[in-house]
């Protein structure tokens, strides 16, 4: 349609709106680079937390391709938090993996709420060459469960999913569990809690704490009967709390 310009009867132009036509490529090429550098970031990590927890060639091979998956994901559900990307490999990844050396002739453990996968996928990559592993992956929110069934598919590692509230654990998971661990789920009596029926069956618990480890111990201690193991983070200044059984009080 044509509109009566200051000049006469030609067609007005409109100058390229932001996002347009070359204005858009200074924004592409700026994300381009941003990527590149967080590539470089992630990349000086990884060396560092492999240093604090090595692995085989064939286990690292398993977690790049899932935190490549992560990345991808990232962009449209919230798996981390986003100020974390840059040390998904210490923050997560490692502090992930120090868990296998705290129960190292555990092959079949349960992680309580996954979401994106800390501690469940990272120990199922380093379980995958393991006779007989298996890793339960249980997770309430079907969107963060579908990253999980894709994460186990293209690791090739033996986790199972389980779409299910973190309560309903027990009905969902069969077999024997040696090993039980949940990570930024909830307060320590209510880990307890959903810890407790596995742990009866002879589960030992792993639970990473940060560094308010003792007035959870002290709030925890109000409703169980506990006698904890703490063993200090090897990533930071957390502490991972060790149980090898529980008793509701009263």
């Amino acid at each position: 349609m044509k509109q009566r310009g200051p000049g006469g009867d030609r067609p007005l132009t409109r100058r390229p709106g932001a996002g347009e036509g070359a204005a858009a490529k200074p924004k592409i090429e700026k994300a381009s680079a941003n990527d590149q550098a967080l590539d470089s970031v992630i990349a000086a990590d990884k060396r560092d937390a492999l240093k604090l927890a090595p692995v085989s060639h064939e286990t690292e091979a398993r977690l790049d391709r899932y935190i490549a998956l992560l990345r991808e994901w990232q962009a449209k559900t919230n798996l981390v938090a986003p100020s974390t990307l840059p040390h998904l490999w210490t923050r997560h990844i490692a502090d992930s993996l120090q868990l296998v050396d705290l129960a190292p002739s555990a092959k079949r453990w349960a992680d309580l709420g996954s979401g994106g996968g800390f501690p469940g996928v990272v120990l199922a990559c380093a379980m995958a060459g393991t006779p007989d592993a298996r890793v339960h992956l249980v997770e309430r929110i079907a969107k963060k469960a579908a990253f999980l069934r894709e994460a186990v598919r293209i690791t090739i590692s033996p986790g199972v999913v389980h779409l299910a509230e973190i309560g309903d654990n027990v009905d969902r998971i069969t077999g024997p569990v040696d090993c039980v661990t949940a990570r930024a789920l909830a307060p320590l009596h209510h880990l307890i809690g959903f810890a407790e029926p596995l742990m009866r069956q002879g589960a030992k618990a792993l639970f990473p704490k940060g560094q308010d480890v003792e007035a959870e111990l002290t709030e925890a201690a109000k409703y169980w009967n506990i006698q904890p193991l703490l063993h200090r983070s090897r990533t930071g200044d957390g502490w991972i709390v060790e149980l090898s059984s529980a008793e509701r009080r009263g």
